[in-house]
C-alpha cells in the first residue's frame, strides 16, 4: 500500500530515465507526445520522412535543464521493412532497451463527400476522386505501418522488463482516431476505414503480445491542430486551430480543439499506468456523444 506522500504527481506520472520512440513525431500530436515525454524526464528519440523537421523539433523544444532530451533519429519511412530494421539497428547501438513506442505516423488520403440522394451523382463524385492507389496509401501508413513498426520492436520493449528498471512496464501507444470509431465518413472513407483498423489491430496486439509482456494501447484523438488538419506548420513545428473552425462543425460539445496538455495527459497515463492494456481513450471533446458510432 503507498503512503500519501508516495501519490505526488511528479512522482507517480514521472518518466524520468525512460527511453521512448515516436514515429511522426515531428510534428502535431507526435510532437505533443514527445514534448510530454521530453518535460517529464525521457530520452525521446523522433523519427519520420523529413529529417529537417525532426531537428527543427528537437532544437525548438528539447525540454531547459532538468527535463529530457529530444533526439532526431531516421529519416525513416515506417511503411518500409527495410527502413524500420535499419531504425532499430541504429536505436540499438544507442540504447539498451526501449520503455515506449509511439506509432503516430499518419496521413489522410481522398476526400469525398457523400452529400447527394442521388446514385449516380454519388457515384461520379466518389469514383472520380478516389483511387485503387489513394486506399492503398492511406491504409499501408494508417495500418500496416503500426503493426510492423511495433512488431519491429518487440525485441526492445521487452529488453526493458525487469532488473534495474522495474517496476516498469514496456508498452506501445497507438494514436487512432474519434474517426474510426463513428458512422460519419466525414468525406474521408479511407481515412475512417483505416483508422477502424487501426483501432481493431491495437487490441489484437494488445492481447497477442501480452505474452511478451508488451502492453498496447490507443488514443483517439477528435480534433487537434496538426499539420495533417491545418496543412501547415510555423517556425516551431507548430499548428493553431481556431475554436471558430471546430465551432462550425456543430458537433464539438467542448467548441475549441483539444490542447497539447489534454493530449499530454493521455499519453503520460497510458506510459504509466501498467494496469492498463488493450484499452482505447478517445480524447475528442465529447465529439462520440452527438456522433452515432459504432
Amino acid at each position: 500500500m503507498a503512503s500519501t506522500h508516495q501519490l505526488k504527481v511528479q512522482d507517480i506520472f514521472s518518466v524520468k530515465d525512460y527511453v521512448c520512440l515516436v514515429t511522426g513525431g515531428g510534428t502535431g500530436i507526435g510532437l505533443m507526445a514527445t514534448q510530454a515525454l521530453a518535460a517529464n524526464g525521457a530520452k525521446v528519440y523522433i523519427t519520420g520522412r523529413r529529417m529537417e523537421v525532426l531537428e527543427n523539433a528537437a532544437k525548438s523544444h528539447s525540454p531547459e535543464e532538468g527535463g529530457g532530451q529530444i533526439i532526431p533519429i531516421g529519416p525513416c519511412d515506417v511503411t518500409s521493412k527495410s527502413d524500420l530494421e535499419k531504425l532499430v539497428k541504429n536505436l540499438a547501438s544507442k540504447e539498451k532497451y526501449l520503455n515506449l513506442l509511439v506509432t503516430n505516423a499518419g496521413i489522410s488520403g481522398p476526400k469525398a463527400p457523400p452529400d447527394s440522394a442521388s446514385a449516380d451523382e454519388l457515384h461520379d463524385k466518389i469514383w472520380q476522386n478516389e483511387s485503387v492507389e489513394d486506399w492503398d496509401s492511406v491504409l499501408k501508413t494508417n495500418v500496416t505501418s503500426v503493426y510492423f513498426s511495433t512488431v519491429a520492436f518487440l525485441p526492445l520493449l521487452q529488453a526493458s522488463i525487469g532488473g534495474k528498471f522495474a517496476p516498469r512496464s514496456p508498452s506501445v501507444i497507438v494514436i487512432s482516431s474519434m474517426s474510426g470509431i463513428m458512422r460519419d465518413s466525414q468525406g474521408h472513407f479511407a481515412y475512417n476505414a483505416a483508422k477502424g483498423a487501426t483501432i481493431h489491430l491495437s487490441k489484437l496486439m494488445s492481447a497477442e503480445f501480452e505474452k511478451a509482456e508488451v502492453r498496447v494501447n490507443s488514443i483517439a484523438p477528435g480534433y487537434f491542430p496538426s499539420e495533417m488538419t491545418m496543412k501547415e506548420s510555423d517556425d516551431s513545428n507548430k499548428t493553431h486551430m481556431p475554436a471558430e473552425k471546430v465551432q462550425e462543425k456543430g458537433h464539438v460539445p467542448a467548441n475549441r480543439p483539444g490542447s497539447d496538455e489534454e493530449m499530454a495527459q493521455a499519453v503520460i497515463f497510458l506510459c504509466k499506468n501498467m494496469y492498463v492494456n488493450g484499452e482505447l481513450i478517445a480524447v475528442d471533446g465529447g465529439v462520440l456523444n452527438q456522433v452515432p458510432g459504432r
